[in-house]
């Protein structure tokens, strides 16, 4: 397998794929896009991923975009690292489901409060659905705080994936104006994977405190 190329923007969702491609210990080159010239919307990076968007990862196979899909990728290709359940059927679906929750609905919740004109035009609706971000991220966040988490690792005693991908949502807590402290074992969580040295390289990397 020949390097793999990652493209990602700082301090978004591309943290995640990025803690794991530096948990699995893979040779990657690392592209960063800059969203304040739209860089993710250049002729050269819309060749790489129609969407525009972050992350993507070029790999000897082809290209792979969302970040469920680069997560399981990084798992599945490096079983070695021990990233997800891969002989366990059922947990691998478990993992898989916190990671579409994170996408399909956490992130969407996120996204409301700065790209709301993905989905409609008129300002007061988009200052209704700015003004609901904390809400609903603190109902997601109670969710998989009582009824997802397993602990200490998101799956149970065994590190993965999903550990990488609710850490980088839970930075965006704050932001949104909810505490984290409301959730003591997400909070545990985030302060856990603040000492690994994958996360450490990858905070720097993206000029995260």
């Amino acid at each position: 397998m020949t390097k793999m190329i990652f493209y990602y923007a700082p301090m978004t969702v591309s943290v995640a794929p990025h803690i794991a491609l530096e948990e699995a210990g893979v040779t990657y080159e690392s592209r960063k896009l800059d969203f304040s010239i739209t860089e993710q919307r250049s002729k050269q990076y819309l060749s790489i991923n129609p969407k525009g968007r972050v992350p993507s990862l070029v790999t000897d196979n082809g290209i792979i975009t969302e970040t469920p899909a680069i997560l399981a990728y990084i798992a599945q290709a490096y079983p070695e690292a021990n990233l997800a359940p891969l002989q366990d059927p059922y947990r691998f679906a478990k993992m898989q489901e916190i990671n579409v929750y994170l996408a399909a609905t956490v992130h969407v919740n996120h996204a409301h409060k700065i790209r709301g004109t993905r989905w409609v035009d008129d300002d007061a609706a988009i200052s209704a659905m700015r003004a609901k971000v904390p809400q609903t991220m603190h109902e997601s966040f109670e969710l998989i705080e009582n009824e997802m988490f397993v602990g200490p690792w998101v799956l149970g005693e065994d590190f993965s994936v999903s550990d990488c991908y609710l850490f980088c949502i839970s930075l965006w807590l704050k932001g949104d104006k909810v505490d984290i402290e409301d959730f003591p074992r997400i909070n545990e969580h985030n302060k856990r994977m603040r000492e690994r040295a994958s996360v450490v390289k990858v905070l720097e990397l993206h000029g995260i405190a």
